[in-house]
């Protein structure tokens, strides 16, 4: 449905013996098992982790006391295990395995990176997605930030210091793959405190602050308030967002990732937008380009009417046949019956109605692909790949209305990365797997699809069930997928998280 509606708007042997046939069967079986059995080197199956880690770890705590004997073994040692890692990814399921990262400002003493990116490897894991722009704040150094958001490491006597790069850079020695990990419409509450004619708003005139504010009063698990989406059609936001964008491709990471590429979601009735006035339309900006897709006076009219009130009435029809006589209201992508022209004001009410309620749904999902194509192109012209990150159930109609997120990834370009977050807690992966089944079945065949997981290994953690739980199922189900990340390191080990948050380790 949604699709439509977007569509509707302009858009820049066997002839073997009986033994050899057996054979091959049993050597297929076989190669199965070792796939998931066959450990490399100095790793253990079946996920690839390090078998040997003390060794390392007591080199580079020497190193990072200053012991320059120690130097050469530590950097042979990383070199040895990127190379172990490699071989190993090479021939166990899935190829890509990812970990979603965030760098606290405490990272910034010596070695703490290290550390990090070596456990990662410890940990099996040849994909890095690292947290370059979140809640407001970029990972970039204070000497080095013309963008419109403070830096997140802002410590005294560290303006230089460029985590982002540091960690690229780091994790490319150790044969790792580092992508930039980037929040999209979502651009924190730093930034509302100063652009507050950029946000988005709905038809109660709220931005997102405002309506998290309300929905926390009346429900216990609403969001944070750091969640501050901005009006996608506002020349502001998007400049902003491109020159950041260009300052975190000129670190050169591996690729970019793209989040909240999307609106809020409500909570109780809110999270489904079964009117025009709980569309994130009403920012100037999104309102004036929703009027512009008028095509005759008597269509910005109605337009205009439909916004204002919600609704067209009989006497609104009546109203602009007066006022324009023998004008049919017209706008974009309108699909009218061939016996317009014959029908009373009373019968043009309803089809006009419903075509506007099309038209505004399909604008405003409209806004988020037109923001997404903004939010990529410094990678485009740095030559990196993209991928956009988005929840499988986001772009579903729901009764009369539609998930209020109104993300519209079946229509994200078929080039990008397409990263579903296949998250549930029903306890094992049965709910799941039909999330990721459902982007299957609409990517393009040419599109990689690279499931997110929440979850933490050997263990139930917030009521998702254990990594291993969901990759089994997963592979069972849909062996050809060979790229998976898990959200995220701070959940394999929250002690460790906690240390380095708080310089505690």
């Amino acid at each position: 449905m949604m699709r439509q509606l977007l569509n509707r708007i302009d858009r820049s042997a066997w002839r073997r013996p009986v033994i050899a046939f057996l054979l091959v069967l049993f050597s297929f079986g076989l190669a199965l098992q070792i796939d998931i059995y066959r450990p490399a080197q100095g790793r253990t199956a079946p996920y690839c982790r390090s078998i040997d880690t003390a060794s390392k770890d007591a080199l580079r705590q020497s190193v990072t006391a200053g012991d320059p004997n120690a130097q050469q073994g530590y950097r042979a040692v990383v070199q040895q295990d990127a190379a172990e890692l490699q071989r190993c990814r090479a021939q166990v399921w899935p190829r890509q395995q990812a970990i979603w990262l965030r760098l606290y400002p405490c990272d910034v003493r010596p070695g703490v990176v290290d550390e990090v990116l070596d456990h990662i490897v410890d940990l099996g894991y040849n994909q890095v997605y690292l947290e370059a722009f979140y809640n407001g704040q970029v990972l970039l150094p204070v000497s080095d930030n013309a963008t419109a958001w403070p830096s997140v490491v802002r410590n005294p006597g560290y303006e230089s210091a460029d985590l982002l790069g540091e960690a690229i850079r780091k994790g490319h020695e150790r044969g790792l793959k580092m992508y930039a990990w980037m929040f999209t419409m979502n651009f924190g509450y730093s930034y509302a405190t100063a652009h507050d004619a950029v946000l988005a708003r709905n038809g109660q005139g709220q931005t997102s602050i405002a309506a998290f504010e309300q929905a926390r009063r009346e429900f216990t698990d609403a969001s944070s308030s750091e969640e501050v989406f901005i009006d996608p059609y506002n020349i502001r936001a998007k400049q902003d967002y491109y020159l950041m964008a260009q300052a975190i491709a000129r670190r050169q990471p591996d690729g970019m990732l793209f989040d909240y590429v999307r609106y809020p979601r409500g909570f109780g009735g809110e999270s489904v937008a079964s009117r025009v006035q709980d569309l994130w339309i009403y920012g100037d900006a999104a309102r004036n380009a929703l009027l512009e897709r008028s095509l005759n006076a008597s269509g910005r009219v109605l337009i205009e009417r439909f916004l204002s009130q919600g609704s067209v009435t009989v006497g609104d029809i009546n109203g602009v046949q007066g006022q324009f006589p023998e004008v049919i209201p017209q706008w974009q992508g309108q699909q009218l019956p061939a016996n317009v022209t014959a029908l009373t004001a009373s019968e043009l009410a309803p089809v006009l109605q419903q075509q506007l309620w099309d038209l505004s749904v399909g604008h405003a999902t409209q806004g988020v692909l037109d923001f997404l194509a903004v939010a990529r192109l410094a990678a485009d012209q740095a030559g990196l790949p993209t991928g956009a990150v988005f929840f499988p159930e986001a772009n579903a109609a729901v009764g009369q209305g539609y998930d209020s997120r109104l993300q519209p990834w079946d229509r994200f370009p078929e080039d990008m990365e397409w990263h579903p977050m296949a998250y549930g807690i029903c306890g094992d992966a049965s709910c799941i797997l039909p999330k990721i089944q459902r982007v299957l079945d609409q990517a393009p065949s040419a599109t990689q699809v690279m499931p997110v997981l929440a979850g933490a290994w050997g263990q139930t953690l917030q009521r998702h069930p254990p990594l291993e739980t969901q990759m089994t199922a997963i592979r069972q189900a849909m062996p050809q997928l060979q790229t998976m990340s898990h959200f995220a390191y701070s959940w394999q080990d929250p002690s460790r998280d906690s240390d380095r948050r708080f310089c505690q380790s």
